[in-house]
């Protein structure tokens, strides 16, 4: 499986909107939150979307806060990714 990243370049609201993406949802775009993993199409990073879950607010509260900027399957989405990296990384922890 080739994890290369590879850039996609998109036009949206008539302007060029650069990103590498990280799943469907989840992307790192060019001068958008310092590259930081954002949302797709919108400036919120998804770190504090999972800090809010993680401090117990619920999942539908979040995404109706979004007003439809963020579905419930992005969401979804950002704490699959942020779990498979963590278990990825494990390792090299435990080597430590």
């Amino acid at each position: 499986m080739d994890n290369t990243l590879h850039v996609v370049s998109e036009t949206v609201g008539g302007e060029r909107y650069n990103f590498y993406p990280l799943g469907e949802y989840v992307v790192r775009a060019f001068g958008v939150c310092g590259g930081r993993p954002t949302f797709k199409y919108t400036r919120i990073e998804i770190t504090g979307t999972l800090e809010r879950l993680a401090a117990g607010e619920p999942l539908d509260e979040i995404v109706a806060g979004y007003q439809g900027r963020v579905s419930r399957e992005a969401v979804l989405e950002a704490m699959r990714l942020v779990n498979s990296q963590f278990l990825e990384t494990l390792p090299q922890l435990e080597a430590a």
